[in-house]
């Protein structure tokens, strides 16, 4: 169980609520933290001084006082109102990590809510009611409004939701193995038979609808979490898939019989990125007793083409700029993005903008802009492999050409999406449109710039996917010559899914194959832990 105290959430512990249903709970000194707040609420709320969003209307409303009688009324409708999300639904693990964030940040004490509201929304990650929470409708700024109100709705009873199935008790025990969503839902445990209403969900889960008090609607959908949440699981995907790309690069490399000196430590020593450093030294030790690398050993080649030769340095590059949305998601887990902020030690209560997404916005438009080196530098290696005038191969690699085409149209599929990357590089966050009457001016878009570097990130795992299919079937060309023992190791678990092509055959469930590799870190734990 995961203690929540507004401080010490990691990504990781992120990651095993949202995909391995961990349950959670609110630490001790949370729970004081947060009663202490809610008791200056309850000061305010009977007060005739006016606070924002508790005695007060919402956005432009700002300035229309509420009758104590009217207070109740205020919460309840704020959540309805605010329900104006459109489109497809987040996926579960997404609305796992939103709730799991959005109540660590609500433990750190200063947004008033009472302690058996926030321990109702605990409740439903841990009974596994999954809210049904459009992803669009976030402008990134007062907090994604839209979605978390969507969210919110359940716990009064309202809304839609989902009840998970239980998690089988393997997925349970074997917290060492990450997997990840492809297009389904995380660990394929949290399908769900129907959408219920928030009601009838509850009931199933042996919940009760809340009633809410002063401010704790605002409390409740004031936030950047869904932002936060998207943008946390598509880091993870992304981590992973330079992984995956260091081995791509490695089995590709071989099958063209490329040196592996561009990768030796001290060339990368001499400019020294940890990213860089990291992704050399990989490709270095999945490398390294290949059969095929020793048999061109003195053929008199001088240098590799970039996309070989670059591969440590390029992929390094996408690693620096992962490290900086790491670094931004794990302030922003921990972070208080209520507005107003309520001050327990000294009784006041606070306007301000930390709901403002910027920060969100702009490491997402950098994930989504990072991604897409990963995948054209594959790209360029998977036409390396199909050109036999580059490669040495046969043409599209396949026996018979003519009659058979191969993965001429595979290399053709990897140049299509990675364009569409290229169009998913153009950032979100330089956009703003004024909101609430003007009084909203100036926003972040940061749930879109979140939900758009998801969307790169499967994307170049497909492209990367390709590579790999086309880099297995070289090495296959080049038998009796053998790859090293590691790569060997990947290109056996490739071939337990994929079987090597003699005739044609569809290419795009054997690419489908291969991302799943991917996406459940199959292929990177094939390689022994040499891949870091």
């Amino acid at each position: 169980m995961i203690q929540l105290d507004g401080s010490s959430l990691t990504i990781e512990q992120l990651l095993a609520i949202a995909d391995d249903r961990e349950p959670i709970a609110l630490s001790d000194a949370a729970r004081a933290r947060v009663q202490a707040s809610r008791d200056v609420v309850e000061r305010r709320a009977q007060s005739d001084q006016p606070a924002y969003g508790i005695n007060t209307g919402f956005g432009s409303f700002a300035d229309v006082k509420i009758a104590p009688d009217a207070l109740e009324a205020l919460q309840l409708n704020l959540l309805r109102s605010h329900a104006a999300g459109v489109g497809e639904p987040l996926p579960a693990r997404a609305v796992r990590a939103t709730m799991a964030l959005r109540a660590n940040v609500l433990a750190k004490g200063f947004s008033g809510i009472g302690v058996r509201t926030l321990e109702a929304l605990m409740a439903l990650v841990n009974a596994g009611v999954h809210p049904r929470v459009p992803s669009r409708g976030s402008v990134g700024a007062s907090g994604d409004l839209a979605p978390l109100a969507h969210l919110a709705l359940v716990l009064i009873g309202e809304g839609k939701a989902e009840i998970a199935e239980p998690a089988p008790a393997a997925a349970r025990s074997n917290r060492s193995v990450r997997r990840d969503r492809g297009e389904e839902e995380s660990l394929r445990v949290l399908r769900s038979p129907r959408l219920l209403s928030g009601h009838e969900a509850l009931a199933r889960a042996g919940l009760r609808p809340i009633t809410l008090g002063p401010k704790e609607g605002l409390a409740l959908i004031n936030g950047t979490q869904p932002s936060t949440a998207v943008l946390a699981l598509a880091l993870a995907d992304a981590e992973r898939l330079t992984r995956a790309a260091d081995v791509a690069a490695a089995l590709s490399i071989d099958a063209l019989r490329g040196s592996i000196h561009p990768f030796e430590a001290r060339i990368h020593d001499a400019r020294p990125f940890a990213g860089q450093r990291a992704s050399a030294a990989n490709i270095e030790a999945l490398m390294r007793g290949s059969g095929i690398n020793k048999s061109h050993e003195f053929c008199g080649k001088v240098q590799d083409a970039y996309s070989m030769r670059c591969a440590a340095q390029v992929h390094g590059a996408t690693r620096e700029a992962l490290r900086f949305v790491r670094e931004t998601v794990a302030v922003e887990a921990n972070s208080a993005t209520d507005n107003p902020m309520v001050f327990a030690d000294t009784g006041d209560i606070v306007s301000g903008g930390n709901f403002h997404g910027a920060p969100l916005a702009i490491a997402a438009d950098l994930l989504a802009a990072a991604i897409v080196p990963l995948a054209t530098i594959s790209e360029r290696r998977t036409d390396r492999l199909v050109n036999p005038v580059l490669s040495g191969l046969p043409a599209f690699l396949t026996r018979e050409g003519g009659v058979n085409s191969g993965f001429m149209l595979a290399q053709v599929t990897a140049a299509a999406v990675a364009s569409e990357l290229k169009s998913l590089a153009h950032p979100a966050g330089v956009d703003t449109i004024p909101t609430s009457a003007n009084k909203e001016d100036h926003v972040s878009m940061s749930m879109t710039a979140a939900l758009k570097a998801q969307c790169a990130v499967e994307r170049a795992r497909e492209v990367i996917a390709i590579e790999i299919l086309c880099a297995c079937q070289a090495i296959d060309f080049l038998a009796p010559l053998t790859t090293s023992p590691a790569l060997a190791t990947v290109h056996a678990l490739v071939r337990s899914r994929v079987p090597a092509l003699d005739a044609d055959r569809a290419p795009s469930p054997d690419i489908a194959a291969i991302t799943e590799l991917i996406a459940t870190r199959a292929l990177e734990g094939a390689c022994g832990g040499l891949v870091k």
